[in-house]
């Protein structure tokens, strides 16, 4: 995919056509000078949803975990 090379000042005149160029698959490429700075392309949106417990057991978690910490942790005295 070819990008588009756009000015930053020019792109600041124009942002709303630029973004519905992105919107329709196209890379802009906001140059400042001869020099590419930054890359307008479009957010990628999530196309699975989430499941709970997909990953059951992958964790763990201490049996001391709320537990207090020992004056040493907050002192520094070991």
């Amino acid at each position: 995919m070819l990008a588009k090379t756009v000015d930053v000042r020019e792109a600041q005149v124009h942002l709303q056509d630029l973004l519905s160029q992105v919107l329709a698959g196209k890379e802009i490429v906001l140059t400042e000078g001869n020099s590419p700075v930054a890359r307008l392309v479009p957010v990628d949106s999530i196309t699975t949803p989430r499941m709970p417990g997909l990953h059951s057991g992958a964790i763990w978690t201490s049996p001391d975990f709320d537990e207090p910490l020992p004056e040493e942790f907050w002192t520094g005295n070991a």
